[in-house]
C-alpha cells in the first residue's frame, strides 16, 4: 500500500510495473475517480510516479497505471497526515479515563 499525505505539493512514490510505459494513473476513491496524465520516470526496474494527486485525509483509494488502454499496474493508496512511524488508527479520537478502581464489596 502507498502512503500519501493530503497536499498541494507534487508527491512521489516508486512502483515496479509490468511494462516500462505508462500515459495516466487512475486513482479511485468513494467520489468518484481521477484521471491524471503524467511522464513517468524509470531507475532501473523501478517506475517513479509523482505528481499532485487530490487525496483526503483518512481515506483508502485504489489506482490503475495505465498505457494508453492496458493496465501496468494497480495498488491502493492510504491517505494520511500523521507521521507512518508512530501511526495510529485512534488519534485524536480516544481519550483516556483514570479510575481509582475503589468498589465496596458487601
Amino acid at each position: 500500500m502507498i502512503i500519501l499525505r493530503e497536499t498541494s505539493t507534487t508527491q512521489e512514490f516508486k512502483i515496479i510495473p509490468r511494462a516500462n510505459e505508462a500515459t495516466s494513473i487512475v486513482i479511485k476513491g468513494s467520489e468518484g475517480s481521477d484521471s491524471i496524465s503524467f511522464t513517468p520516470s524509470f531507475y532501473s526496474y523501478y517506475m517513479v510516479v509523482s505528481g499532485i494527486f487530490n487525496l483526503k485525509e483518512g481515506r483508502q483509494y485504489s489506482f490503475d497505471i495505465m498505457n494508453d488502454s492496458d493496465i501496468v499496474y494497480k495498488g491502493r493508496i492510504f491517505c494520511t497526515n500523521q507521521d507512518i512511524n508512530n501511526y495510529s488508527i485512534n488519534n485524536g479520537d480516544y481519550t483516556e479515563t483514570s479510575s481509582d478502581n475503589d468498589f465496596i464489596i458487601l
